[in-house]
């Protein structure tokens, strides 16, 4: 069941919508900081019916709703935080070299990983963990090889993986690979 399911099932048992959930939660004070999600989820399940699914779906709008937007720049930060911190700096000298390859090269991070765009295009992603920085290139119609497999499952939005375990591997081959996603995008 998709999320927009849940909410639709909600809306059609209940007759409320997620506003009207929130504006109900705010009058018992249950958006206080420090109130516990099994709280909202008794709530939910004692007024309404809702079982545990379908609960946490209307815990979730509520998190979505109340907590503070991030921006850009805190989603990458957070990226390399903690064990991942050490690749920030191989990171930022992988888009230094890359915005050589001419104008419009542009960082969009998400909460896992970071786009790399060429005029709003993505060629590229990069992804790290505290082991290794994992770069998906978008080259299609290019058969894997080498160190280049395929995505696969791991990312839809690429074709190829390239995993970095030392930022000496982030070298002129990388970089070609990258380029011609660059162009072609």
């Amino acid at each position: 069941m998709t999320f927009q399911a849940y909410l639709d099932t909600i809306k059609a048992t209940t007759g409320k919508t997620p506003e009207d959930f929130l504006a109900l939660a705010e009058e018992k004070g249950l958006l206080r900081p420090g109130v516990k999600t099994g709280q909202i989820v008794s709530w939910l399940h004692d007024d309404f019916g809702l079982g545990r699914g379908h609960a946490m779906a209307i815990v979730q709008t509520f998190k979505s709703a109340t907590e503070p937007k991030q921006t850009a720049e805190q989603r990458g930060a957070r990226l390399f935080s903690g064990e991942r911190a050490k690749w920030r700096a191989p990171y930022d000298e992988l888009v230094a070299s890359v915005s050589a390859f001419g104008p419009g090269v542009a960082q969009a991070p998400t909460d896992s990983y970071i786009s790399l765009l060429r005029k709003g295009k993505k060629f590229a992603i990069v992804q790290v963990t505290a082991d290794r920085m994992d770069i998906g290139i978008k080259r299609k119609g290019v058969e894997p090889t080498g160190r280049f497999e395929a995505a696969g499952s791991w990312n839809a939005m690429v074709t190829h993986r390239v995993r970095i375990a030392d930022p000496s591997q982030l070298d002129a081959e990388v970089l070609a690979w990258l380029r011609q996603a660059y162009e072609s995008a």
